[in-house]
């Protein structure tokens, strides 16, 4: 029944309807407008990382093969952080 009655009154009432259409479109304007450049800017802080990360893991093998250190094997816990990284950053 209630969902007749808001029909009713949507059609009773178009010119609201419209402005209210009209005032969330421009929220929504104005969000995007906010979080563009934070998106932007995730965006180079993470290739930023992963270039970071890249590097430091060539130095480390490179040391360790200078040194003649053999890799030891990773625990469950250093497994399972590395593939949480590599889900979040595939660039690795």
């Amino acid at each position: 029944m209630e969902a007749e009655v808001d029909k009713l009154e949507l059609m009773k009432n178009p010119g609201e309807i419209l402005k209210e259409l009209s005032a969330i479109k421009s929220r929504y304007q104005a969000l995007c407008a906010r979080f563009k450049p934070l998106s932007v800017e995730q965006k180079e802080n993470k290739s930023r990382i992963c270039a970071t990360l890249s590097k430091t893991m060539t130095i480390v093998q490179e040391l360790q093969k200078q040194t003649d250190l053999e890799l030891t094997l990773l625990t469950e816990e250093e497994k399972a952080v590395t593939e949480q990284l590599k889900s979040h950053m595939p660039d690795l």
